[in-house]
C-alpha cells in the first residue's frame, strides 16, 4: 500500500523539497509488546552536499531498523548507508536510541555516519512530542550522542569515542498540505559540543517535515558547520522518507 509524503513547498521563504512517495512494506511494521515501541524498517533517500535524488554522486539510501527495547527505555537501532554506484553498503552501526533523541554506540564500530547522525536522533519517540500541543509549538531538545566522529562521508565517524552534548531550539511553523493530510514544518537551530578532545563544536540548522500520522520526520534538510575548522568544515544532508 502506497503512502504519500510531502511535495515541494515554499513556506515563510524557507525552501524544502519533495520527499516523493513512501511505501509501506508488508511486515515492515510489527506489533510490539505492550509498553514498547513498534518495530520499524525505515528507508530514507539521502543527498550529501547535494539533493536527495535516485542517482548521482553523494546520493544513496540509509536504512534504519528498530530492534529490541532496552531496559532503560531506549531501543536498539541498526543503521546502514548504501551509496549510489557502490557494490556494497558500508558497515552497519548498531546503537541505542533514547526517547529524547540521545544515541549511545556501545559496540563496534561505535559509530554513526554523517548521514545517520542527521536522522537517527530525530526518531526518538519523544523528539517531536511537543507538537501534540499544536503545529506552532516551541520547545528545547537536549541529549547526548556517544560515538566516534569524523566529518567525512566516505568513512563516516572514525577515531576515538567521545560524548557530544546536543542542545537545540525547535519551532513549529504550522502545517502544510500533503494530499489533503497535514504535515508540520519545523525549524531547528543548535549545536553538538564535544566533551574533551579538541572540544569541537558542530553548529547546525535544519528544516524538517514531520508527519503526525506516522509520527516520523519525512523530510530533513540540514547544514552543519564545524568550529574549529576540521578536514571537512561544512556539509549539508538532505533526507526523504521513501519506505516504512
Amino acid at each position: 500500500m502506497n503512502k504519500s509524503v510531502p511535495a515541494a513547498f515554499f513556506v515563510a521563504a524557507i525552501l524544502v523539497a519533495s520527499p516523493g512517495r513512501a511505501q509501506q512494506t508488508p511486515g515492515a511494521m510489527q506489533q510490539a509488546p505492550a509498553g514498547t515501541r513498534a518495530i520499524h524498517h525505515l528507508v530514507y533517500r539521502f543527498g550529501y552536499n547535494t539533493k536527495a535524488t535516485k542517482a548521482g554522486n553523494g546520493t544513496g539510501t540509509t536504512t534504519v531498523d528498530f530492534g529490541a527495547a532496552a531496559p532503560d527505555g531506549g531501543v536498539m537501532v541498526t543503521a546502514t548507508d548504501s551509496w549510489w554506484n557502490t557494490v556494497r553498503p558500508r558497515q552497519s552501526s548498531t546503537c541505542e536510541l533514547h526517547p529524547n533523541g540521545g544515541v549511545t554506540c556501545a559496540q563496534p564500530p561505535y559509530s554513526l555516519s554523517p548521514i545517520q547522525v542527521a536522522i537517527v536522533p530525530l526518531l526518538g519517540r519523544h523528539y517531536f512530542s511537543a507538537l501534540a500541543a499544536g503545529p506552532n509549538a516551541v520547545w528545547q531538545q537536549q541529549y547526548n550522542v556517544r560515538a566516534t566522529f569524523f566529518p567525512a562521508a566516505a568513512t563516516g565517524f572514525a577515531g576515538q569515542v567521545y560524548t557530544y552534548n546536543c542542545a537545540y531550539s525547535l519551532n513549529g511553523k504550522g502545517t502544510v498540505p500533503n494530499n489533503g493530510q497535514p504535515v508540520v514544518l519545523v525549524h531547528q537551530t543548535g549545536a553538538m559540543k564535544q566533551v574533551g578532545g579538541r572540544y569541537i563544536k558542530v553548529n547546525q540548522k535544519a528544516n524538517f517535515l514531520f508527519d503526525p500520522r506516522l509520527k516520523l520526520p519525512v523530510f530533513v534538510d540540514e547544514e552543519l558547520t564545524f568550529v574549529p575548522q576540521v578536514s571537512v568544515n561544512k556539509y549539508t544532508v538532505e533526507l526523504k522518507l521513501i519506505q516504512y
